[in-house]
């Protein structure tokens, strides 16, 4: 088991979002890993000291790198689904059964859950 990080519980992180850091606080508590892809990190991070709770907490996360058989997965969920946003798709492609996916976009992660067939909990932020 491990929670999936997406872009909007990252920047609620960032901005202090006290529901989401303590859903964080629990996970490390309990030794279940905070996992996310590098795309949504590159589309989250703009560096400087804007970030600093950001740049605290991204050592703790697993980054999911896009390799040539990830993009490939990923590209294929798009397609099933009818969809184009490649960092959900990432999101969605490193979660596994059993994982809970952490995002301020429910719909559109849940909809590409449901089409992976993949028995994953989606959480709002």
């Amino acid at each position: 088991m491990a929670v999936v990080l997406g872009a909007g519980a990252l920047i609620a992180a960032d901005r202090g979002d006290r529901g989401v850091l303590d859903v964080l606080r629990e996970a490390q508590r309990l030794g279940i890993p905070l996992v996310t892809s590098s795309a949504l990190v590159a589309q989250v991070w703009r560096g400087g000291g804007r970030q600093d709770r950001l740049a605290r907490l991204l050592p703790s996360i697993g980054e999911v790198a896009l390799g040539p058989d990830r993009s490939r997965r990923i590209g294929e969920l798009l397609a099933a689904d009818g969809s184009s946003d490649v960092v959900d798709g990432a999101v969605v492609d490193i979660a596994e059964d059993g994982d809970q996916i952490l995002t301020a976009d429910p719909v559109d992660i849940g909809r590409l859950v449901a089409t992976s067939g993949r028995r994953i909990l989606v959480s709002s932020v």
